[in-house]
């Protein structure tokens, strides 16, 4: 069985604190830190569990301003679609390289230093690090988008992302091999947002799913490999082991 990671529990303390009016709708949440100390946990697992509850729409994450909990009743989400990782990173594609050329045009000062931030985070040895700072990455953009739908059906991506098993392995195992492509290719998506480049930021993160989407076939012909390997390996014991004793 696999144990709950750490954020998600953490995302349901915040949850239940809300529901108990601790936090009412329309308010700030404390800071990351004072959280952080509330409840035990380090502010990146803070981080991660805030992300979890923007995705489901109980809080609203406002770059330069902070987290607030939600004036809006959170959708039923129902279940998630059978979505495999090609698919999820397909829709991915399309849909974020145009939230990127969006936030050329709308994009902060202030949320050009988060990414800055996010960006240096990802090169972190610790990958429940590098991985939250992925996620806020990509839903920074999001908001600077300035595009309300745009920003829901990136937050319902990411819930697919982090969900549906297939796909959250697939991403797992292709992360994993190729960190320094994924640092890499969010540098050149953050320089052509800090550019204001809505042409260049578009091509930059189309590039980045384009190569996710090629490290995804790999890993693919490479498991499909190993299984025919380990089928023919299995057969040739029993052939021998007859022979043997045939």
């Amino acid at each position: 069985m696999v144990s709950k990671r750490l954020f998600q529990s953490v995302a349901e303390q915040i949850a239940e604190l809300i529901d108990e009016g601790a936090y009412p709708p329309g308010t700030r949440l404390p800071g990351e830190r004072e959280l952080a100390e509330k409840l035990g946990v380090s502010r990146v697992t803070i981080r991660e569990a805030e992300i979890a509850l923007q995705a489901v729409g109980r809080l609203e994450i406002k770059t330069g301003s902070g987290v607030y909990v939600s004036e809006r009743k959170p959708a039923s989400l129902g279940a998630l679609p059978q979505a495999s990782a090609f698919e999820v990173t397909e829709a991915r594609l399309m849909i974020e390289a145009e939230s990127a050329a969006l936030a050329a045009h709308n994009i902060t000062d202030e949320a050009i230093d988060e990414l800055e931030t996010l960006v240096n985070q990802m090169s972190s040895d610790d990958e429940g690090v590098a991985n939250a700072a992925d996620e806020r990455f990509h839903l920074t953009i999001a908001q600077a988008s300035n595009n309300a739908a745009m920003v829901h059906t990136i937050q319902s991506l990411w819930q697919m992302r982090e969900q549906i098993p297939e796909v959250k392995a697939t991403y797992e195992a292709v992360c994993v091999h190729d960190a320094k492509s994924r640092t890499d290719e969010h540098r050149a998506i953050f320089d052509a947002l800090r550019a204001r480049d809505p042409g260049a930021a578009r091509q930059a993160m189309r590039e980045h799913f384009q190569r996710l989407l090629e490290s995804m076939l790999e890993a693919t012909e490479r498991k499909a490999l190993e299984e025919v390997q380990l089928r023919a390996s299995q057969s040739r014991e029993r052939f021998l082991a007859a022979a043997k004793f045939g």
